[in-house]
């Protein structure tokens, strides 16, 4: 690790695409039942390792969700590396409530 990154940019960068992503699945981050079942996917996903078949008709929303759970793996990295540096880094109410409901749900799991 270099030390120059800027987290407080790559939270923000996140924050918008993690939102983004909300919008077009219809995701109320204030809804936490939701948002639980959304971090359940997303675990299920990894853990499935899903890909998308080239040839198969585009599905906006799919992939939107398979984005939205790449940006979760990216949000979890960047807390992770910044917790190194020694700070906390954080994007607003999307990212902080995905966070809690992948935390929750991966607890869950153990």
């Amino acid at each position: 690790m270099s030390g120059f990154e800027n987290y407080a940019r790559s939270t923000s960068e996140i924050e918008q695409a993690i939102e983004r992503k909300g919008i077009v699945l219809g995701i109320d981050w204030h809804d936490e039942v939701q948002v639980r079942a959304l971090a359940r996917e997303a675990l299920a996903h990894v853990a499935a390792d899903e890909k998308i078949a080239v040839t198969a008709p585009i599905d906006y929303r799919r992939l939107a969700k398979l984005e939205l759970f790449g940006l979760a793996a990216i949000m979890l990295r960047t807390m992770e590396e910044s917790a190194v540096q020694g700070f906390e880094s954080h994007g607003g109410e999307a990212w902080k409530a995905f966070a809690r409901a992948l935390w929750a749900e991966s607890e869950q799991r153990k």
